[in-house]
């Protein structure tokens, strides 16, 4: 019979993260682990407003509700289905899926990647750039490099308007130099649709790739308007939950941004994937504020992205799981049976 275990451990940014909806310096986040016949899966449960579980204590409800007297380890498609359909928030249900597809792997006796059929591999990671002051965005950028980042998230959107973006962005220009790193932009609904357009035209020219979210969920009518004319490519990350969301902006949009928290684990993030190939789409997968176990199962997958922005670990004080090495730039799982990820005392 297998048995489920739980653990809540805060985890600290190393560099509080400001985004357009505000800051972050760190969370409580919900660590989990299914045994079964001598060997453990991990998981891990970011909880958030918009992920359905405020607190590790909700998430932890919810999962003991859907456990009961124990489950069927192998048939995880079944018991996501279950425990979606019961209500259970999409980061809870991560946090089990993942353990799920972690032990199946040990069980095989074969890393994540190799039992799904993907190779060990994804593109360059973006290493994030939060909203802040010039300044420190001319400190922040060489310490990115420093660490090996190829590519460069940079959140925009600031509340204090476009010029703030334009100043901030410049100062990533300035600390970037002639170094070969590719800059991409998230402005995570920070914008109008006026202010939209005419920052995408000033990024076109100053080496953006690609634009995030420029408008709030929600607004997702006034993305053919702007996708019409567009002066860069446009990914859609608040606005996509759910393999189901894309029919709806499939026709305005680049390509979808899914993560784990967001959409419920790796058997929903395939879905997404698939219908997102589907419609002709690029396809991107992030993270919230999670540790290496959670980032080594969305790196595990990793082969099926055009872009991936997989750092959070990178900025933890301390990470409390190891598994995702940034190797040359890119996050990838440690190439042993599982996901990779484990709690370090564990």
């Amino acid at each position: 019979m297998a048995e489920i275990a739980f653990k809540t451990l805060y985890l600290k940014k190393r560099f509080p993260l400001a985004i357009s909806r505000g800051v972050i310096e760190g969370a409580e986040n919900l660590f989990l682990s299914v045994t079964e016949g001598g060997l453990t899966g991990w998981g891990e449960v970011a909880p958030g407003k918009t992920e359905g579980a405020e607190t590790p204590a909700e998430a932890q409800k919810m999962l003991q509700g859907v456990w009961g007297d124990g489950m069927d380890t192998g048939a995880i498609h079944d018991i996501w289905d279950r425990a979606h359909g019961e209500g259970v928030a999409p980061c809870a249900l991560a946090g089990l899926d993942m353990a799920l597809w972690d032990l199946k792997s040990k069980q095989a006796g074969m890393p994540l990647h190799s039992l799904l059929g993907l190779a060990r591999r994804g593109v360059a990671s973006s290493l994030t750039v939060g909203i802040n002051p010039p300044e420190v965005v001319r400190e922040r950028v060489p310490l990115l490099l420093e660490k090996g980042a190829r590519a460069l998230k940079i959140k925009l959107g600031s509340p204090e308007g476009i010029e703030a973006d334009k100043a901030m962005y410049a100062a990533v220009l300035e600390a970037v130099g002639q170094a070969n790193v590719a800059l991409r932009v998230d402005a995570n609904g920070g914008w109008s649709l006026k202010d939209a357009r005419h920052m995408m035209g000033w990024l076109a020219e100053r080496r953006a790739e690609y634009i995030e979210q420029p408008l709030v969920r929600g607004a997702e009518d006034q993305l053919t308007d702007l996708f019409r004319d567009r002066a860069l490519p446009i990914f859609v990350d608040e606005s996509c939950r759910m393999s189901g969301d894309i029919p709806g902006f499939a026709d305005r949009v680049d390509g979808v941004n899914l993560k784990l928290m967001k959409c419920g684990g790796i058997t929903e993030a395939l879905r997404i994937v698939a219908t997102a190939r589907a419609f002709g789409l690029k396809t991107m997968i992030g993270c919230m504020g999670e540790s290496s176990i959670s980032i080594a199962a969305g790196a595990s997958i990793g082969a099926l992205f055009d872009f991936i922005d997989l750092d959070s670990h990178l900025n933890l004080d301390p990470d409390p799981a190891t598994g995702a090495p940034l190797v040359e730039g890119v996050t990838l799982p440690e190439d042993r049976p599982g996901h990779g990820g484990a709690l370090s005392d564990a």
